[in-house]
């Protein structure tokens, strides 16, 4: 069962959280993240992106990047920016955006359990993806930003949650992009024991976001063991930083399509080919699926809807996704998309962005563009309990989980 434990957080000094809360560091491309830092130096995107502090003729992964990393994280903890919890404790996190919260558990959780498929994943992981942040901890020595995970939602950990939510926060801000963050501390040693004791009976915690970042830190623990054979397996490097939410708050938003040509077929031959599989019917207003099995399309300025046709359906956790079917019976046969992993002609526009986007898409680079319906917390559960693996670009998650509120350093006993 699920090992989650409380944990001696480094997190800001009150007063200091607005600006040091930061985006994940994969949001950024180069360019992106010095621009914030520049704007914001107190941003924990200095130290997750370090290569922010030197000239373009760095390169982003030099060593001497990872070493300024470092040398940055100490020097803010030395100057007063973070404060050390005298004794282990768990935190809640509620994100508020657009009306609608979630509140997770902050902890660490075991590599052991991510090891052991305790801890489900549904996406692969790059080794060279890994490789960055594997760095960035190792030279750090602390974990800095946390991996997204959910769990079914129970009465009692939710009965915790709401007790603990009754108490003044310790922090409340918003950040620029319009995102509520409130942060309690759970101290009360009944509290810690019923929450772990809990999560001791759950038989299965899922990925949510930050597959790479997890596989990171599991990764640098098991090398931490390979240094220390005596190791016990009660030192912090077996344990990763984690935000917990119960499924029951997760909101997944769409992750859309956009591709660049037809592949050589007219406008009215491309949709004669679509109509084979799906039902087409034109739309005065941009689509927004409502239902499963129902896609929106954007060509030659105009907006269909797409209805998959019933023998393209499956109950099988993996065949029966949305994106599955789209990229099976559209984007492969007739666009010719037979990877989209790696096919330049293809991308990926979060529904955060809105429909919007595709048409900008659309109106500049691209020549078609697929709304989606958005795949739910529970088909992802069902591809992870299945052992499977979700095509690409399956998931997008809202609010993102912000870097630098919560640090779990690896040499605590």
């Amino acid at each position: 069962m699920a090992n989650i434990r409380p944990f001696r957080a480094y997190r800001p000094k009150e007063g200091m959280e607005a600006k040091i809360a930061a985006l994940p560091y994969d949001v950024y491309n180069r360019q992106e993240a010095c621009a914030v830092v520049e704007k914001n130096p107190d941003s924990f995107l200095a130290i997750d992106r370090a290569e922010t502090q030197f000239g373009p003729e760095v390169d982003t992964y030099a060593p001497e990047v990872y070493e300024k990393a470092a040398g940055l994280l100490h020097d803010r903890i030395r100057r007063g920016d973070f404060v050390q919890e005298e004794k282990p404790c768990y935190y809640l996190y509620e994100q508020t955006m657009d009306g609608r919260s979630q509140t997770g558990i902050v902890a660490c959780a075991s590599i052991d359990d991510y090891s052991n498929n305790i801890i489900k994943k549904h996406e692969n992981t790059r080794a060279d993806k890994e490789q960055d942040r594997i760095r960035h901890v190792d030279a750090c020595n602390m974990q800095t930003g946390p991996i997204f995970l959910a769990f079914r939602a129970n009465a009692s950990l939710r009965r915790i949650i709401a007790k603990n939510k009754g108490d003044a926060p310790l922090y409340d801000f918003v950040s620029e992009d319009g995102i509520g963050h409130r942060v309690w501390k759970v101290a009360n040693p009944d509290d810690i024991s019923e929450i772990q004791e809990e999560f001791a009976r759950i038989p299965a915690i899922y990925i949510a976001d930050g597959h790479h970042r997890c596989a990171s830190a599991v990764k640098v623990g098991l090398k931490r063991r390979e240094a220390h054979p005596d190791y016990t397996g009660e030192e912090a490097f077996n344990f990763f930083l984690s935000v917990l939410f119960p499924d029951e708050e997760l909101h997944i938003l769409d992750y859309n399509r956009v591709v660049k040509d037809l592949n050589g077929l007219s406008s009215e031959a491309f949709i004669k080919k679509v109509e084979e599989r799906f039902t087409v019917k034109a739309s005065a207003e941009a689509v927004q699926p409502a239902r499963k099995g129902d896609f929106g399309m954007y060509l030659d300025d105009k907006w269909y809807t797409l209805t998959a046709k019933p023998e393209l359906l499956s109950p099988d956790a993996v065949q029966g996704l949305d994106v599955s079917i789209l990229q099976e019976h559209l984007l492969a046969p007739v666009l010719g998309i037979e990877d989209p992993k790696s096919d330049k002609r293809i991308d990926f526009v979060g529904g955060i962005r809105g429909l919007g986007e595709l048409e900008r898409r659309v109106h500049t680079d691209m020549q078609v563009a697929f709304s989606m319906y958005p795949t739910s917390i529970g088909e992802l559960f069902a591809v992870a309990d299945a052992k499977r693996l979700m095509p690409p670009k399956s998931t997008w998650f809202e609010p993102k989980l912000r870097s630098g509120l919560f640090l779990h350093d690896l040499e605590i006993r």
